[in-house]
């Protein structure tokens, strides 16, 4: 029988957002995860991806590793959710409205894993967002530079950091579609 979960699973907010400068431990840091999950998920992971700012070299961060983990249809939970709570993950959010996206989390090293289905545009999105920046120093200064005044600010929910850099971003995608 399939464990049921709340849409969101609630923890204590957090309010700081801290820019560390980058770190070249983090790619070696994603391979130790991803060959875990892999490990964990053999008939399930069809993808496991390394995003966000810590996927890109030279680029100062919050020092938590994004993954993008693709498999079959992500609502359905059974066929990984409990693998990775037994490894230590956490549900932290359930968005069905938005990709089927679910995430869950690991507090060490400190993770946000993003899981999707098969086809979801939002992984191309991700990847190609992180192979721009790889590739145009600007941008990726634009968007150091960006994160950094933002993380400055007090914030009652980390998403609403992200959500605020959403205009930057938006703007780079754009370059990057061109």
């Amino acid at each position: 029988m399939a464990r049921a979960y709340a849409s969101v699973v609630t923890s204590p907010a957090d309010t700081k957002v801290v820019i560390v400068e980058y770190d070249p431990a983090w790619p070696h840091t994603f391979d130790v995860l991803a060959t875990e999950i892999r490990r964990l998920l053999p008939d399930a992971a069809r993808q496991v991806v390394h995003v966000g700012s810590t996927s890109v070299p030279g680029l100062a961060a919050k020092p938590v590793i994004d993954i993008a983990l693709v498999v079959e249809d992500s609502s359905v939970e059974a066929s990984y959710v409990d693998r990775l709570v037994a490894a230590g993950y956490w549900l932290r959010l359930r968005e069905p409205e938005w990709f089927e996206h679910r995430l869950l989390k690991l507090d060490v090293p400190a993770v946000n894993l993003h899981v999707f289905s098969v086809g979801c545009d939002e992984v191309d999105r991700m990847v190609r967002f992180r192979d721009w920046l790889r590739t145009h120093p600007d941008d990726r200064e634009l968007y150091e530079s960006t994160k950094r005044e933002l993380a400055t600010k007090p914030w009652e929910r980390v998403q609403d950091y992200a959500d605020a850099k959403t205009d930057v971003v938006a703007e780079i995608m754009a370059r990057a579609l061109a």
